[in-house]
């Protein structure tokens, strides 16, 4: 019994099994943080170049223009993955301390559902402080991000971004059905 506690062969395999795993966790869940980043960021930018096109839109927006804009999105994200954007347009009125949506609409997977008054009457939270009678270009987006590995994020993480913009040129943005 002594010289079997005392002989040390086979010693480095023992720490390799022991500590092999953890090392191959580590590199896994490295990989999903950076990952879950850059889905992260990859859609923050795509929210920011749509609410800057509308916002900058002199021209009703019409059904074209969001699938389009929809399109745009998809491609700055750049992963194939079913992505859900609304875009809302909302108004504040002072007198009365509440916002309304002027209109909303959803495009891409069914995520998201198009805002209404009684969403956004009271969001003073979420919303920034306007002027009486400005309106706010608000851009939300939602997505399923499936990790690779399973390091303890689960499965169908929601990724969600929110990016508000004022319009640039024109004092309203409208909505055209044609």
């Amino acid at each position: 019994m002594t010289r079997f506690r005392s002989e040390e062969r086979g010693s480095v395999m023992v720490e390799a099994v022991i500590t092999l795993p953890l090392l191959i966790w580590a590199l896994g869940a490295t990989y999903e943080f950076f990952e879950v980043h850059r889905y992260q960021s990859a859609r923050d930018k795509a929210s920011y170049t749509i609410a800057d096109m509308v916002s900058r839109e002199m021209s009703a927006v019409t059904p074209t223009y969001l699938n389009n804009a929809k399109t745009v999105f998809d491609t700055i994200a750049n992963d194939g993955v079913p992505n859900s954007m609304r875009v809302t347009l909302v108004k504040y009125d002072s007198d009365e301390n509440v916002y309304s949506v002027k209109w909303s609409h959803v495009r891409g997977a069914t995520y998201l559902r198009a805002l209404t008054d009684s969403d956004v009457k009271t969001a003073h939270d979420r919303l920034p402080q306007m002027r009486d009678g400005e309106e706010l270009v608000v851009v939300d987006s939602l997505s399923k991000y499936e990790p690779m590995f399973d390091i303890g994020l689960g499965t169908g993480m929601n990724v969600s971004t929110s990016v508000m913009a004022i319009p640039r040129f024109a004092p309203q943005i409208n909505w055209s059905d044609s």
